[in-house]
């Protein structure tokens, strides 16, 4: 991923805000067997506060992959849309000769992958996933010996990924001029489509924490 210094991330704290606000879906990125192509697996993740913590269905074939090679990467991208070249075109230059572009965030975890197959690591591991995604409590206890997970641990297994190193990129037009960013972002709120709304919430966060861009 390239990441140019004005789409750099500002520091860990913007990062790691982003993905606590909602963006826990991404994909798990496993080099292929030897002669075979790289997988590619969607899934939810939570996380520990240092590891990311996933589960797949045991007949899921990319643990052949991850057992040959544990070094994996783990992506997350969000808030993005299309930016017509129309809205970006300078003063001095007709509109249709604008240059489209793409806004996006985009967090990419690079991971050392360990599998447990443990049922209490197993468990352990599902306790918290259901915590954040079912803070209220409203499941049965998760419990090794106990149903109704019980029985069902021996169908999944759990991937604890060691955080070996995190890039991030906000792309949304942090070199260009203020005004060019405000009136996007207002123009993205009006469309109203798709992730347009979030997405203009990004460039004006960004607009007010980096103000005009300076090397």
């Amino acid at each position: 991923m390239l990441i140019h210094p004005w789409d750099a991330s500002l520091d860990d704290a913007e990062w790691q805000t982003w993905i606590a606000d909602g963006h826990d879906f991404g994909h798990l990125c496993v080099n292929g067997l030897p002669g075979e192509a790289p997988a590619v697996v969607p899934t939810h993740f939570a996380t520990d506060g240092k590891d990311l913590l996933i589960h797949l269905a045991r007949p899921n074939p990319v643990w052949k992959a991850i057992e040959h090679d544990p070094n994996v990467t783990f992506g997350v991208t969000g808030d993005y849309a299309f930016i017509p070249g129309t809205w970006r075109a300078g003063p001095d230059v007709p509109p249709t000769d604008g240059v489209p572009t793409s806004y996006y965030a985009a967090v990419q975890f690079t991971c050392r992958a360990h599998i447990l197959d443990d049922p209490e690591a197993k468990a352990a591991l599902l306790r918290r996933q259901l915590s954040h995604f079912q803070p209220d409590g409203d499941h049965a206890p998760v419990e090794a010996d106990r149903p109704p997970y019980g029985r069902m641990l021996s169908g999944i297994r759990g991937l604890r990924l060691e955080v070996l190193e995190v890039r991030a990129k906000f792309k949304y037009d942090n070199q260009k001029p203020t005004e060019l960013r405000t009136t996007v972002a207002e123009r993205l709120t009006e469309r109203g489509r798709g992730l347009d709304a979030p997405t203009a919430r990004q460039q004006l966060r960004r607009l007010d924490r980096m103000g005009p861009w300076k090397a």
